[in-house]
């Protein structure tokens, strides 16, 4: 499963396309193969998952040396906060963030296009994680606790260029599919949600509700489909829990498609 999971994150498009957005230098880095040829561990959560598939991507280009990933910066016993990776591109330094989210689109958060996107239950936002990266994650490669760790690699802080990693998978509403982005990668937006007043209007299509890790697949036939009863038993005891799911579904065409199902 790793190497599906690998291809759907190869294929997730970058959401930060330029520096309009916070500031924010986005990496950049071109697919060397789309094989993966590692043992990542299966009770990684995603975040830690992802950030493995990243460690074997950087791997496969010369150009770039892994230096270290991880790197807890604490201070008197106290953990400040974590580098995800410090590395070499074309021999000058780079303190690289990974983050992989799923975001749905609501108009009724906030006040722009930022601020609209929030996770499938409604717990963190788009704004919310930009916010952190800005003004906790990426000032800490200035603190004094962090010298130490960048000393043991000879670098300083001063010199390493901080770039964000930032892949995502964006919802827009059933009924309003036509919204256009202006600041975020519009190839982002893979699908819309629905709510389970709007489920009726998919009878006689079947269904597969991923795990966790298998958000990232791309959907593929080989599955154990759900028809249309099936899934609405499942998803109905999703909603009575206040949980959001990621789904597939097979339409009568034959076309796959991968959608999100809201609780609220």
């Amino acid at each position: 499963m790793h190497q599906k999971r690998f291809e759907g994150f190869l294929k997730t498009p970058s959401l930060l396309v330029s520096t309009q957005v916070f500031d924010l230098n986005p990496f950049k880095i071109s697919s060397k193969s789309t094989s993966i040829d590692v043992v990542v561990d299966e009770r990684l959560r995603l975040g830690k998952y992802v950030e493995r598939l990243v460690t074997w991507e950087l791997s496969q280009h010369s150009n770039i040396s892994l230096l270290a990933e991880n790197i807890q910066i604490q201070e008197d016993k106290t953990t400040l906060g974590e580098l995800d990776c410090l590395l070499l591109k074309d021999n000058k330094p780079i303190h690289l963030e990974i983050i992989y989210k799923f975001y749905v689109y609501d108009a009724t958060v906030g006040n722009n296009e930022i601020e609209h996107f929030i996770g499938p239950n409604r717990k963190d936002s788009l704004l919310e994680k930009l916010t952190k990266l800005k003004e906790k994650q990426l000032p800490l490669l200035y603190s004094e606790a962090c010298k130490p760790y960048l000393n043991t690699y000879h670098l300083v802080a001063e010199n390493i260029r901080q770039e964000v990693y930032f892949k995502a998978q964006l919802f827009l509403p059933y009924n309003k599919q036509d919204i256009q982005l202006q600041l975020l990668n519009p190839g982002c937006v893979i699908g819309f949600y629905i709510k389970l007043k709007e489920l009726q209007q998919f009878e006689g299509c079947k269904f597969f509700i991923p795990s966790k890790k298998d958000w990232l697949v791309l959907p593929h036939t080989y599955v154990n489909w759900l028809n249309f009863n099936e899934f609405k038993t499942r998803i109905t005891d999703f909603n009575s829990k206040k949980i959001s799911a990621l789904f597939w579904i097979k339409l009568k065409s034959g076309e796959l498609q991968k959608l999100f199902f809201v609780w609220w």
